[in-house]
């Protein structure tokens, strides 16, 4: 590895990955506030998470082959910089759809940390390395959803929903710091890509042409559904239906956060032990379970207990779907790694951000929650099992 202090790295690329959760965690606790503060419907206050998500999903294809041609360090400064203005616009939107707008852009240039943070570690690492390195990303992006809505649910106690992107530029700020001082250029010039526009996105083509991969990137996306379903109707499920105030949500919120954060652990522990398909497979169908034990306790009306456990236990499997299928998916690439990660990056993001929006056309509930859950972890179980899509081949 060629950088002299390999821990402020990971701790850098972690921090960068976490662009999403801090993008949209941040301020979950205000999402109810801000509906009514704009006169919103919940759908359409929804979508200014939606509107996001999107940008963190076609940015990447905008930022992994730019990366793969110019180089991992100077498109990220760029793309970093671009989240903070656009996090200090967002202070300034006067409606709904003037925020939605702005929250787009903000999507498309907080992409550019997710995609290139994955990128670097595709350049340095392989095989079971890069399983440890994508876990040990995991470990450190779960402190992210942690500290977000608490720091969101901190903001709106003397602030506003607009006070909470100020929070978010400032985040900008020590991310863009972060990624000039820690982050090194891991692309060497003759391994980058040459010629036009065309060329350019050739990585995509490539990525979208290579059957293991793509299968593995479809088994994360509809894995990745539990997540966005739980992001996006938690805040209204547990502060509407169960009546627990921004701060109490923020509270559970954090505490779901440290399973993914473990359960992170957990898969870098193991890394190198139990293939890393047999962790996925035991981790879909440990969520399956609890996803059932969620449409249960919400059908029968229990106490919000019975509801908490199993939904911590639904989310907490991200930690292991998430690196661990990342790691299967870039490892079948050798080269344009930039194109390929913008290509999984895309489609778990523009499952997940479309999802929630079209279940919560139905109303939003506790037993909603639970069956999209349900489906979505099936469907995942399905496509691992069924499709081989984890099924060892050398990469291409």
């Amino acid at each position: 590895m060629p950088n002299p202090h390999p821990r402020s790295l990971m701790l850098a690329l972690g921090a960068l990955t976490a662009f999403g959760p801090i993008s949209l965690d941040v301020y979950l606790p205000s999402l109810p506030q801000l509906g009514a503060d704009l006169g919103a419907s919940e759908s359409l206050t929804q979508f200014t998470m939606s509107a996001c998500m999107i940008g963190l999903a076609i940015g990447q294809l905008l930022w992994g082959p730019i990366s793969d041609r110019y180089g991992r360090r100077m498109p990220l400064i760029i793309a970093v910089a671009g989240f903070v203005i656009t996090s200090v616009l967002c202070t300034l939107a006067p409606t709904i759809g003037v925020l939605i707008a702005i929250r787009l852009v903000q999507g498309l240039c907080g992409a550019g940390g997710m995609v290139i943070a994955r990128a670097v570690v595709h350049d340095l690492f392989s095989g079971t390395e890069a399983m440890v390195a994508f876990s040990t990303l995991a470990a450190v992006m779960g402190v992210a959803p942690v500290l977000a809505p608490l720091i969101g649910g901190a903001v709106v106690t003397f602030s506003d929903w607009r006070g909470v992107f100020v929070t978010l530029a400032v985040i900008g700020v020590l991310l863009l710091l972060v990624s000039a001082l820690f982050v090194p250029e891991s692309l060497p010039r003759d391994e980058r890509t040459s010629g036009g526009i065309r060329n350019d996105f050739r990585g995509i083509g490539a990525a979208l042409g290579n059957r293991g991969f793509m299968l593995t990137a479809l088994t994360l996306s509809l894995a990745g559904v539990v997540l966005f379903v739980y992001l996006q109707l938690s805040p209204f499920v547990l502060q509407q239906q169960y009546g627990l105030s921004p701060q109490g949500f923020a509270a559970v919120f954090a505490v779901n956060s440290l399973g993914i954060l473990g359960a992170a652990q957990l898969n870098r522990r193991m890394a190198g032990r139990v293939p890393g398909a047999r962790m996925v497979r035991l981790a879909i169908s440990v969520g399956l379970a609890a996803a059932i034990a969620v449409v249960l306790a919400a059908v029968t009306s229990s106490a919000l207990p019975w509801l908490l456990v199993p939904l911590f236990i639904a989310v907490s499997t991200h930690g292991v779907n998430n690196p661990a299928l990342t790691a299967l998916a870039l490892g079948r690439i050798t080269r344009g790694a930039g194109s390929a990660s913008a290509v999984l990056g895309t489609m778990t993001l523009l499952v997940g951000a479309l999802a929630p929006p079209l279940v919560s056309a139905f109303g939003v509930s506790a037993t909603l929650l639970g069956a999209t859950m349900l489906v979505a972890f099936a469907a995942a179980l399905l496509m691992a099992t069924l499709s081989q899509a984890l099924r060892p081949e050398p990469p291409h």
